[in-house]
């Protein structure tokens, strides 16, 4: 009689976990398909913050330039006042010149800070996007496992 007993109960556990398999195997497969959809908009998200952050730098690359070609600008003209002036104006002309690369310098310097300041920004912004993707990537998939082990646990 134990034995039957034994036999029945074991056959009883059989059939409850053979019909929890479906609702399993149906849960894990919407919880990969979950997965791959969130991982899919963490690279979207990624790329586009690795283009914006490589449009960011391709624009304060040409404003750095734009800026020193006008500073070389400024300097050659001082310069070539300087060459210019009458010998005893010679001294007024080179103070004039000085004054004016002063101030070609101080803008680009300006114009230069100002291209890094916001080439950090978008970097950070940049970051921040990845962080938040990878934050709802490990989201989707730590509920995609809870999931799961509910399904298992009916």
């Amino acid at each position: 009689m134990n034995k039957l007993l034994a036999t029945l109960i074991a056959g009883l556990f059989a059939t409850a976990a053979f019909a929890q398999t479906p609702e399993v195997a149906k849960a894990q497969a919407e919880a990969q398909k979950d997965i791959a959809k969130a991982e899919s908009k963490e690279l979207k998200k990624d790329a586009k913050a690795n283009e914006d952050v490589a449009k960011a730098e391709a624009k304060a690359h040409e404003k750095t330039n734009k800026a020193l070609v006008k500073h070389d600008k400024a300097h050659a003209k001082a310069d070539e006042k300087v060459v210019k002036a009458d010998p005893e104006d010679k001294l007024k002309a080179e103070a004039k010149a000085d004054k004016k690369m002063a101030g070609a310098d101080a803008k680009a310097e300006k114009t230069i800070a100002k291209a890094d300041a916001k080439l950090a920004k978008e970097k950070v912004e940049a970051s921040e996007d990845k962080a938040v993707a990878a934050a709802k990537t490990a989201e989707v998939k730590a509920k995609a496992a809870a999931d799961v082990k509910a399904a298992a646990a009916k």
